[in-house]
């Protein structure tokens, strides 16, 4: 399994782009090849044409190699020059122009070969427990969080031991090679190289070794000029970070674990390590890594849905990339900070602060997916006007007679075209009519007042959907909300489609197309749900959480737990899940709860629970078909549960389930 490294450019040779130089030439790169992340290809790639403008080729060398392909006498300098001829009087200028000089280059400079493959990594068919086993027993070893950096390092030069010079592929930021290029169409620049490995050094993430090209000449760009990559190395006094260079495959055993090594390292400081690791006291440093490689590996196989975990490595990339600024911005004070230096240094740290706390609670509640929510709302509640009179708003482009002839004639009206702010508009007691179109409203996740929003005409008609960017969808703390005649399509938010945080929301036909997780009641709090359907939720259609009311009625709920997951608890959720102690309350009436991945109804109660139950059930049961039945009957007894009339088929795991944790 590759890791999701990053390489980054070597403090000695960051360069400031120049968008606006000369001297651009078509530079070739593969065609689909990936950025440095460790996302390795098993054999050569082909090249396609990109547009690039590489770094002139400077120095002695760069002049004489420029001099032998143009077959040019070098010209005397003139009298009445620059100062920055002078300097070079021992190296006259080339009166070539500057135009004639790349045609000549780009005629006779050799095409580099393409990249051999290099070896591919074990870890990409690891299972979980094998990813645990390698960091946390042979790796780690039990150590603490401020001596990770060094039990890396260790682990890396012995395998470093195994064998000092190797062939391998060098992939670095293009910045360090070219001032103009098309991002996507050069991710990296990859160079075949010799690998010397020096010995120990102090941390593993900032490991060097000694490089110089490898014969044939090979790189992921076909034209890259030899001369420029001869002249970085150079600068660079032909050292670069161990970490940047990925062993070619074909070289012996050894060298495979040489790159099983470096991935290991790679993923540990991408995905596993964070600053504030060593920064503060953790009595089990090794269960914490295990718990982000469970969360790592809950991403990958799906288990998490897609558009959490992609805000979920967003964040982590800005606090990255915040942390970093912080660092350079210290760096470029001189002296003394003065007063505006340092408050703009605090407001840094302190926007730091706020990821790496978002971060900490994301990881502990497996990013909220499956664990207990916290309040969302912090807004107060507004209640009535203060003339105690109600208003209707009307959502539509434009209002006409027809919308309104139905309303008594002394209805107070405000028209919107904005969904979001008739919303904000609204007091308790008013009332949101909506008509046909698309509409975005983030203040329906700050629901306080008692009020209703329904659509007027096909609830098809009537989308709402949500914003990306946003935690939530509609989250209610209002004693009473309704919704009525809408459709609600979820698209990227982190909670679930709608969430009860307390009093009582009622959704009366409307449809949920559920991209994470779907409805969620939270303790204390209370749902009705009439002639609805719920499909596609992550997780269960509708949860309950312990101590919550829910009334459902002549409901659709299919298509859910749609969980790429070989956890087999998870996969046991369906249609309606139920969390116990204390006991939630449920009445179900002709509702249709079909298709779902795991079961229709499951009920996940404690072990312990569970066993009194049985027990009391074994003395009395007859036999197994009866013991059963008898076990559904008691559960639904004590937990408050009332199902008339309802069909529940086609649900891969079965219709009712009793789940034990």
């Amino acid at each position: 399994m590759a890791s999701e490294y990053r390489v980054t450019v070597p403090e000695d040779s960051v360069r400031t782009l120049s968008p606006g130089r000369s001297g651009e030439k078509v530079v070739s790169a593969p065609a689909g090849e990936l950025a440095a992340s460790g996302t390795l290809k098993s054999g050569m790639s082909p090249v396609r044409s990109v547009v690039a403008s590489p770094r002139p080729v400077k120095g002695k060398a760069g002049r004489e190699a420029a001099r032998r392909r143009l077959q040019l006498q070098p010209v005397p300098q003139a009298e009445g020059q620059g100062e920055g001829a002078a300097e070079e009087e021992d190296e006259p200028l080339l009166s070539v122009p500057e135009e004639e000089e790349e045609e000549e280059e780009e005629e006779e400079e050799e095409e580099a070969q393409p990249l051999p493959p290099v070896c591919v990594s074990p870890m990409r068919g690891m299972w979980r427990d094998e990813k645990v086993a390698l960091y946390c027993d042979e790796v780690l070893q039990s150590c603490k969080a401020e001596d990770a950096d060094e039990a890396m390092s260790k682990y890396l030069s012995e395998k470093l031991k195994l064998k000092d010079k190797w062939l391998g592929v060098w992939k670095t930021n293009p910045e360090l090679f070219f001032v103009k290029y098309e991002e996507a169409s050069i991710p990296f620049v990859g160079i075949l190289v010799e690998v010397t490995c020096k010995p120990h050094q102090s941390s593993s993430s900032c490991f060097k070794v000694s490089v110089s090209v490898a014969e044939p000449f090979s790189s992921n760009i076909a034209n890259i000029p030899r001369g420029l990559v001869d002249e970085i190395l150079e600068e660079l006094e032909h050292s670069v970070p161990l970490l940047e260079v990925y062993p070619v495959e074909g070289q012996g055993s050894d060298i495979q674990d040489i790159a099983l090594a470096l991935e290991v390292v790679r993923f540990f400081y991408d995905f596993l390590w964070r600053d504030w690791d060593d920064e503060e006291s953790c009595e089990n440093y090794t269960a914490l890594i295990e718990e982000r490689i469970n969360l790592w590996c809950d991403i990958q196989d799906g288990t998490i849905p897609g558009p959490i975990a992609q805000r979920f490595k967003k964040t982590l990339e800005k606090y990255k990339n915040k942390r970093v600024e912080l660092i350079e911005y210290q760096s470029n004070i001189k002296e003394d900070p003065s007063a505006a230096e340092a408050v703009e240094c605090w407001k840094k740290y302190y926007e730091i602060v706020m990821l790496c706390g978002l971060l900490k609670m994301w990881e502990d509640l497996r990013l909220r997916v499956h664990g207990p929510f916290f309040p969302r709302i912090l807004r107060r509640r507004k209640g009535k006007r203060d003339f105690g009179k109600t208003i209707t708003h009307i959502v539509a482009k434009v209002m006409t007679t027809d919308m309104v002839k139905d309303l008594p004639s002394d209805t107070l009206l405000q028209q919107h075209d904005d969904l979001d702010l008739a919303v904000d508009s609204c007091y308790s007691g008013d009332t949101v009519v909506i008509f046909p179109g698309e509409y975005q409203a983030v203040n329906l996740a700050l629901l306080t007042d008692d009020i209703i929003i329904k659509g007027v005409g096909k609830r098809e008609e009537i989308i709402i959907t949500s914003e990306p960017s946003h935690d939530s969808f509609v989250v209610s703390k209002a004693d009473n909300v309704k919704l009525m005649n809408l459709s609600l399509i979820q698209q990227g938010t982190v909670d679930g489609i709608v969430v009860v945080e307390s009093g009582h929301m009622t959704l009366e036909n409307c449809i949920l197309k559920c991209e994470g997780t779907g409805v969620c009641v939270l303790t204390g709090a209370a749902l009705t749900v009439t002639d609805s359907e719920i499909t596609g939720a992550q997780g269960a259609g509708v949860e309950l959480y312990p101590g919550s009311i829910a009334i459902l009625e002549r409901n659709e709920i299919h298509h859910c737990n749609n969980l790429r997951t070989s956890d087999s608890s998870k996969s046991t959720l369906g249609g309606v899940n139920m969390k116990v102690l204390p006991a939630p309350k449920l009445k179900m009436t002709n509702n249709h709860i079909y298709n779902n991945n795991g079961y229709g109804v499951s009920i996940l109660q404690p072990t312990e629970q569970f066993f009194i139950v049985a027990e009391a059930l074994n003395k009395g049961a007859a036999s197994g078909d009866k013991k059963d039945e008898n076990m559904l009957s008691k559960v639904m007894q004590n937990l408050n549960l009332e199902m008339n009339n309802n069909k529940i088929e086609a649900n891969l795991k079965g219709d009712i389930r009793i789940v034990t944790s």
